[in-house]
């Protein structure tokens, strides 16, 4: 940072803390200043995952919003995706008050511009400038912005992803999916959609709890026992799960087994994608992708880590498809997001329009594994990236984002997490053997330089 530089707040995906230690009423009020004096439009949109502060934190940031003289539109409960398709309609930038997949104890804020795609750096350092100098609008009492209540927001954004696959088909299918909400924002809007799409739907801790009780936000496989146990019994053709705000989905095969969300990326491109188009996808993606571009005859192209980053590029290249490993889809012809409702509807169309099962079209796929893991560290990134750029000299490197490092047909990528004072940690191997014993191998090294 250099010197007199103000500290960021943003993050990857907005402002996160803590409730009531950083995340404070006041601060969050002032974030709710600074938005709407930078904006300086006549509506903003706000809505909020189920979190237990989430109320809290979103009366701060509205009042903030409002005491600029901008009206607020509050949406109530809903999937980030939710609010995204509710600005790009409405044409106005919102506010999304969730930590995603981080623990109960979070919260965030999350900017939202008028074309539905998460708030450009440019305009989060606008935002930021306005709450370091504190040059708040403040009009007159009588100019003070109001609240208003739209409570048909979930309803049109379920509309539009039944409108954008092949509904009948679907329908005609009759397909019996398991779906986990884990507690969070999508525990209304994905349940109605599979129900409008004629699935037989069990659901699993589709109730709001802010806690989390029922499972950790985080869709993953050892997050997702009761799901996978459910599947196992042999009477479901599918199980999903979300995370917390409902932008990503991941997914369980007919035989209950767990699919990571960089086959699924990969699975959709394959029926998605056509000669001649171009896909994006952050170089934490496998080279699974590389291999599906090539046989259809598209170009793939990598960004830095980050939906934000992917989104724009898609944007600027006019691109169909993209994602990222994780299971965060971004389908442009819906919006230019991520957004798992609509990753789940475009895999049931791909089983509908196949006939085939999901664990058989998995395994079209070539075959590569990714290992990720969460690596906390105790020492600033820059300095462990020195040392770490000591113990690989002579490797051949990628430096786009965080540091990947070839090794022969295989890779690993070493970043720092922008949400969490964490490394995040990607090994490709064409094995499941050959991935963990890169993580492993990697993951000591960081440990070792740590101390």
């Amino acid at each position: 940072m250099k010197a007199g530089q103000k500290k960021r707040l943003f993050g990857t995906n907005g402002i996160r803390g803590t409730p009531n230690v950083d995340l404070t009423p006041n601060f969050a009020m002032e974030i709710g200043q600074s938005i709407g004096s930078y904006f300086h439009t006549g509506r903003i949109a706000i809505a909020t995952d189920t979190r237990l502060t989430g109320a809290m934190i979103q009366a701060a940031v509205g009042s903030g919003i409002m005491s600029t003289g901008t009206e607020l539109v509050s949406l109530g409960i809903l999937p980030t995706p939710g609010l995204q398709f509710y600005c790009r309609t409405h044409s106005i930038f919102g506010v999304m008050i969730t930590a995603s997949h981080n623990p109960p104890q979070f919260n965030g804020i999350k900017c939202i511009d008028k074309d539905g795609t998460e708030l450009s750096e440019e305009n989060e350092i606008g935002v930021e400038e306005v709450y370091f100098s504190r040059k708040f609008t403040v009009p007159d009492w009588s100019k003070c912005g109001t609240l208003r209540q739209d409570n048909s927001a979930d309803s049109a954004y379920v509309s539009a992803i039944i409108g954008r696959v092949d509904a009948s088909a679907i329908s005609r299918s009759n397909f019996r999916v398991a779906f986990d909400a884990g507690n969070g924002a999508s525990y209304q809007t994905t349940p109605a959609m599979l129900s409008d799409l004629g699935a037989q739907v069990v659901s699993l801790n589709c109730n709001a709890d802010g806690r989390f009780t029922s499972r950790e936000s985080e869709p993953k496989p050892e997050n997702l026992a009761s799901l996978l146990e459910l599947v196992k019994s042999g009477q479901f053709d599918l199980g999903i799960a979300h995370d917390g705000d409902a932008d990503r989905a991941v997914f369980i095969d007919e035989k209950g087994k767990f699919i990571d969300g960089d086959k699924t990326l990969s699975l959709i491109v394959s029926h998605t994608a056509r000669k001649g188009d171009t896909v994006v996808t952050p170089i934490s993606s496998s080279d699974c992708i590389s291999e599906v571009c090539d046989r259809v005859g598209a170009r793939l192209i990598r960004t830095k880590v980050g939906a934000p980053i992917v989104s724009r590029k898609m944007i600027e290249l006019k691109a169909r498809i993209g994602g990222e490993e994780n299971g965060g889809v971004i389908y442009s012809e819906h919006q230019v997001c991520r957004d798992g409702a609509m990753t789940a509807a475009l895999v049931l169309q791909l089983m509908a329009k196949t006939g085939s099962s999901i664990s058989n079209l998995i395994g079209e796929l070539p075959k590569y594994t990714l290992t990720k893991r969460a690596v906390h560290i105790t020492k600033p990134w820059s300095e462990l990236l020195l040392s770490l750029e000591d113990e690989i000299s002579g490797k051949d490197v990628d430096r786009m984002d965080g540091i990947k490092i070839k090794e022969g047909k295989n890779w690993v990528l070493i970043r720092p997490s922008g949400t969490e004072p964490i490394v995040r940690l990607y090994a490709q191997g064409k094995e499941e053997k050959q991935s963990k014993e890169l993580a492993d191998r990697y993951q000591n090294m960081l440990e070792k330089l740590m101390k």
